[in-house]
C-alpha cells in the first residue's frame, strides 16, 4: 500500500453470496477506467500485504496475481470504498500501459457506432484528452488545423505563442476577471501541450512530476 493510503480491515467489506465484491481499477495519473474484476477477503489482503493487485478468478475459482503472467502488474496507489461497502475503487499504476487481455490500455474499449462495434478509449481527465488530440494531429496532420500549423512552425512559433499566452494570462490576472483568466489559462495550457508534444514528452511524464511534488 501507499504511504497515503491506510489498509482497509477487510471485515468491513459487503461481500456477495459468492464471497466476492467487485473491484474497480483506476489509472492513478490521468483517471481512466481500466478493468472491473472481482475480490475475496484474501485477494483483497494480498492486495494490500503486496502492494500489487490480486483478484479471483471466476472462471478458474483461484487467486489472480494481474500481470503475474503478461508483465502488466497493477502497483496499487490507492485504495477505497465505496458508501454501502460494496464496492472498491483501486487506483494503479498500470505498468506496460495495458491492462485489458486484447491488447487495449482498458477493459472498456468497445462503442456502439453507426457501423457496429467499435473500438474507442475511455475518456481520461481532459487535459489527457486535448493532449491525445494533439498528438494525434502529429502523427496524422489534418488541412487547415491550426495544430498542424503550429507543428509547422516549429519552437519559433511554439514559443512565440506560449511567451503571448503567458502575458495575456498575466493581464486577464491584474484584471481580476476570474472568466477571462480561465479562457487565457486554458490558451496557454493548449499551447504548452502543443510544445511537449512537439518535444516528444509524454503527459504522463507530466503528471509523474507534478505527483512527486504533492
Amino acid at each position: 500500500m501507499t504511504s497515503s493510503s491506510a489498509p482497509i480491515p477487510v471485515n468491513k467489506i459487503r461481500y456477495n453470496e459468492q464471497g466476492l465484491v467487485p473491484a474497480i481499477a483506476q489509472d492513478y495519473l490521468d483517471g481512466t477506467v481500466l478493468m472491473m474484476a472481482w475480490m475475496n477477503a484474501e485477494a483483497l489482503q494480498k492486495t494490500m500485504d503486496t502492494g500489487e493487485v490480486w483478484y479471483w478468478s471466476r472462471s478458474r475459482q483461484e487467486l489472480w496475481h494481474k500481470g503475474a503472467t503478461s508483465g502488466h502488474l497493477q502497483k496499487v496507489q490507492g485504495l477505497r470504498y465505496d458508501c454501502d461497502s460494496d464496492a472498491l475503487l483501486v487506483t494503479v499504476e498500470q505498468i506496460g500501459d495495458v491492462a485489458c487481455h486484447t491488447g487495449e490500455r482498458s477493459c472498456f474499449h468497445q462503442v456502439e457506432g453507426a457501423n457496429g462495434t467499435q473500438v474507442s478509449p475511455p475518456p481520461a481527465d481532459t487535459l489527457s484528452q486535448v493532449f491525445n488530440t494533439i498528438a494525434d494531429r502529429k502523427q496524422n496532420p489534418q488541412p487547415n488545423s491550426y495544430t498542424n500549423k503550429l507543428f509547422e512552425g516549429g519552437d519559433n512559433k511554439i514559443l512565440q505563442k506560449i511567451g503571448e499566452e503567458a502575458v495575456e494570462v498575466v493581464m486577464a490576472c491584474k484584471d481580476d476577471e476570474p472568466d477571462e483568466i480561465a479562457g487565457e489559462v486554458a490558451d496557454l495550457l493548449y499551447h504548452t501541450l502543443v510544445a511537449i508534444a512537439h518535444h516528444d514528452v509524454d503527459l504522463r511524464a507530466v503528471y509523474r512530476k507534478l505527483q512527486s511534488r504533492r
